[in-house]
């Protein structure tokens, strides 16, 4: 998948508040998609940290491209478990989210995503399941 085409993907399966994180497509290969999360303070909570609940979304998102890219296309999916461990606090600067598939089953995909920080820090390491379906 080439830039255009994962900028038309996030526009179009995407919800509304997603798209406002502003995921942009860093570099989309067969084996995984690393998309870049631009900062915005507006990211951020009361304790001056990007929030959880954006890198999670974030995370997620980079699966689907992840999983569109190996399936050659983009295919209705859905979550089935996200597990996330928070490992460093970020407080400013763009996020880089690596996503990468394990094993693309017929039914059942397994992934791993790494968000590092601007100075190439991991701030959090995911695990995925998804489900395709027909």
């Amino acid at each position: 998948m080439d830039e255009t085409e994962v900028l038309e993907l996030l526009d179009r399966v995407l919800a509304p508040w997603v798209r406002t994180l502003g995921l942009k497509p860093v570099s989309v290969t067969e084996e995984g998609a690393t998309l870049r999360l631009p900062f915005s303070g507006e990211l951020r909570h009361s304790g001056g940290v990007i929030c959880g609940q954006v890198f999670m979304a974030a995370a997620d998102t980079a699966m689907v491209v992840a999983i569109s890219a190996a399936l050659g296309g983009f295919k209705p999916m859905t979550t089935v478990s996200q597990n996330i461990s928070f490992m460093r606090a970020v407080r400013k600067g763009d996020v880089l989210v690596a996503a990468r598939v394990l094993r693309l089953g017929r039914n059942l995909v397994f992934g791993e995503i790494e968000l590092t920080d601007e100075d190439g820090k991991t701030a959090c390491h995911a695990t995925t399941t998804y489900t395709l379906f027909d």
